[in-house]
């Protein structure tokens, strides 16, 4: 993964549309559905920390976890004096917590930016130690069909107010779209900055996901689309994957 150096500033003005608060709520509706604890909860790839601020007013005690120390500065500068949210600087496939959670999620694609399948794959097993018997693992993933049909080579142009921002994609076959960013900030004498960032998201197929759990003993309780409760279809750009962790030592 990256460090997302220039992309921390630019973030949450490009993220200002993501349902946050909704994202918070169906995580809670699955953690009180298919957990009997409910109490810690672990945030993978958290960035600046609006998720794990949503979920905090829940009354859950938040972790969040992010490989770049950018973001987890912007998070820090967001927080509030009520907030006891803590925040680590790690990769999450060397994930290394204190204690078991109740719950470990990781949704808008985290997994995607994973480098390699085997990243995933030790993301998977780090989780597996430090999730608790019976408490669940909750992360997204971007579809094939969003990688290769929405994102593909295509490119895409926000402005913002006082931001531009080019993004340029290139979908290789094996599915995997790379990303180039060219961030244009304006300054107070009318003049722009640029910044650049590089990013990459991994194909994770539905075989490869099921099977990491299982071997990981996490038992599947569901896939969805995106936040709703429907099955995955043919143009489902983002699958929610719910899975439980099995008791230890049967």
């Amino acid at each position: 993964m990256n460090g997302y150096s220039s992309f921390a500033g630019y973030y949450d003005a490009l993220q200002k549309d993501v349902p946050y608060g909704a994202i918070a709520a169906r995580i809670r509706q699955l953690g009180l559905e298919y957990s009997s604890e409910n109490e810690v909860v672990v945030e993978l790839g958290c960035g600046t920390g609006r998720l794990c601020r949503e979920l905090e007013k829940f009354g859950l005690d938040v972790i969040g976890v992010d490989i770049s120390a950018d973001m987890l500065e912007e998070a820090e500068e967001q927080r509030t004096p009520d907030s006891d949210i803590t925040y680590i600087c790690q990769d999450m496939s060397e994930l290394d917590l204190w204690g078991a959670a109740d719950m470990i999620v990781c949704v808008l694609d985290g997994m995607n930016h994973l480098p390699n399948e085997e990243a995933f794959r030790r993301t998977v097993e780090r989780a597996s130690m430090f999730t608790c018997d019976g408490g669940l693992f909750i992360f997204d993933v971007n579809t094939e069909y969003k990688h290769r049909e929405v994102l593909g080579d295509n490119c895409f142009v926000y402005e913002l107010d006082g931001l531009f921002c080019a993004w340029r994609n290139n979908c290789r076959a094996d599915g995997r779209v790379d990303i180039a960013l060219d961030f244009f900030a304006e300054k107070e004498d009318g003049s722009y900055t640029r910044e650049s960032e590089y990013i990459s998201e991994i194909l994770l197929p539905r075989d490869l996901i099921e099977e990491t759990a299982e071997e990981y003993d996490f038992e599947q309780i569901g896939v969805y689309d995106g936040l709703t409760n429907d099955p995955p279809c043919d143009t489902t750009q983002r699958e929610l994957y719910v899975f439980r962790r099995k008791p230890r030592g049967l």
